[in-house]
């Protein structure tokens, strides 16, 4: 069975954004050159399906890497012979205005893909994107909390592909979500072992 170019750019992607979310999660800042690729091929895959949300927020992923490379080096640490950068907190009432705020701006995106694009999944699409522009944000300032937002998104990605049929992508954010559970352990692990060598 041969592959097709779209075929065989969504599993350059894939393979790409595994190794860019899985660096993400060892808090390491390689984890950007692999995401510059794997935002490009993607942004192409969504061009063919319409997909318009996730196009520009792709264009928004590529602008806040650049970023996010300045940041993550200012956070950079030695631990474990390993450079590695430092996590942060969000406080309770932050990460409840931001949980609202993150429901009702996705259901407007998805209101207006809806009413004035020919989007063919507009409020998938919205609640896949809405978010993942917050948790990019929390990513890039390195707060912990946005790997619980991710889950959420990737598992609604889950969904957003196989209604497309593209089982790369399917694969890609199935192991997403579960890299999002192994970073949210690593991530806060981290702050208990900063905490036990305090004197």
């Amino acid at each position: 069975m041969s592959l097709s170019q779209d075929s065989i750019l969504s599993l350059i992607s894939c393979c790409l954004g595994i190794c860019s979310v899985v660096l993400a999660s060892r808090r390491n800042i390689l984890t950007f050159a692999f995401g510059f690729g794997q935002v490009l091929t993607y942004t192409y895959l969504c061009w063919t399906q319409r997909f318009y949300g996730e196009i520009a927020i792709n264009v928004y992923y590529f602008a806040t890497m650049i970023y996010g490379v300045y940041v993550w080096r200012k956070r950079l640490k030695v631990e474990s012979g390993k450079k590695k950068v430092e996590p942060r907190s969000l406080s309770p009432i932050v990460i409840g205005l931001i949980v609202v705020t993150t429901l009702l701006g996705s259901w407007l995106v998805g209101w207006g893909l809806a009413a004035f694009t020919d989007d063919t999944q507009p409020y998938l699409d919205a609640f896949t994107t809405v978010p993942a522009l917050v948790a990019q944000v929390l990513m890039i300032l390195v707060y912990r909390e946005h790997w619980f937002i991710w889950l959420a998104v990737d598992i609604l990605c889950v969904i957003l592909w196989v209604r497309a049929g593209d089982w790369f992508m399917v694969t890609q954010y199935a192991i997403w979500c579960a890299n999002c559970i192994y970073g949210i352990f690593i991530w806060n692990q981290s702050d208990i072992t900063s905490s036990s060598k305090k004197p």
